[in-house]
């Protein structure tokens, strides 16, 4: 019987094993077994891509002039090394044995038409090419099905979150940049008042308004300094300044002197739905959004938020017993 129940455990242990030998999922199919998925393809012969996402946000990229820019924002410029990588990357992918071959698979791999993790279309003189990225069934293997194509293969060379369908990924989203050392004058209107703040030879900074006992908090100076000189943007929105956009009456606007130039950023609009705002840098003809974080200081800030808090006089020093008033005699 004990002899009985360990053979019948091996016959076990061997169809586990064989289960997982034919069914795990592939890491990817390698340069010698497979096939290019994109047989002769020519990354210089691209001259435009588009990606979407499940969540339905899509970007256009488009070859301009022999650089590349999102031509549905004005023309703003991508990091062209990043398109170009991401071109090297497809050109590399070879594909070994399909995963499956039925359609009913392709949502549950998210490769099909209507549900996909990454939608990714190249287009070329006369031609596009189009192809899904889906679900990560283990570490650096990807699902990938060309689109007139019933199988689905696995990929190691490319990853859905490396292919975002957002502009930060493709473009500097530093928009605007300086020294915090260079700067030697910065002024500031909002809705609750307007400073200015000067430094001085030894570096010093003040405000020539302060009044006698008044104390300036260069805490919130030095965050206001920071925030000035280094404004990194969400996404850029094109350069025809929009009623939306709120320019016609700024909820701050901020003036930054140099020893060699003068720059201003007006902040336009507040979106409700993620508390971003539009920004306008007199450096770039590009309108662009940035987080809360990076402009809500110069919105919000009062003269109670500069100043530091004054010491009201004590009215009697400790151990000091206060003079009394004498009590009529009786």
């Amino acid at each position: 019987m004990k002899k009985s129940i360990q053979i019948l455990t091996a016959v076990l242990i061997v169809q586990i094993l064989l289960g997982v030998v034919v069914y795990w999922p592939r890491s990817g199919a390698s340069a010698s077994e497979g096939v290019p998925l994109l047989p002769e393809f020519d990354t210089a012969s691209v001259i435009g891509i588009t990606i979407e996402d499940g969540d339905g946000n899509r970007i256009r990229l488009a070859k301009a002039g022999g650089v590349w820019v999102l031509p549905e924002v004005d023309d703003f410029p991508c990091k062209g090394e990043s398109v170009e990588a991401l071109l090297t990357k497809l050109s590399t992918i070879t594909l070994g044995q399909p995963v499956t071959r039925t359609e009913e698979s392709q949502v549950k791999l998210q490769v099909a038409a209507q549900d996909f993790a990454r939608m990714i279309a190249l287009e070329t003189q006369g031609e596009e090419i189009v192809f899904y990225l889906g679900s990560s069934p283990s570490y650096g293997a990807t699902h990938i099905r060309l689109e007139g194509q019933s199988e689905t293969y696995l990929t190691s060379v490319l990853q859905s979150y490396e292919v975002n369908a957002n502009a930060s990924s493709w473009v500097d989203t530093s928009y605007f940049n300086l020294a915090q050392s260079d700067i030697t004058s910065l002024s500031l209107r909002n809705s609750k008042g307007s400073w200015q703040f000067v430094k001085d030879e030894e570096g010093n900074w003040g405000m020539p308004a302060l009044t006698a006992g008044e104390l300036l908090d260069n805490t919130q100076v030095d965050s206001l300094l920071s925030r000035a000189a280094s404004v990194t943007m969400m996404r850029p929105l094109g350069i025809e300044e929009l009623p939306a956009y709120g320019m016609d009456e700024p909820l701050a606007v901020v003036t930054i002197g140099t020893a060699d130039a003068t720059y201003m950023l007006r902040v336009g609009a507040k979106d409700p739905d993620d508390n971003s705002y539009v920004l306008k840098s007199s450096e770039s003809p590009y309108y662009v959004v940035v987080s809360e974080y990076a402009v809500d200081t110069f919105v919000t800030i009062g003269s109670e938020d500069l100043l530091l808090p004054t010491p009201t006089p004590r009215e009697s020093e400790e151990g000091e017993v206060p003079e009394q008033t004498p009590s009529p005699e009786s």
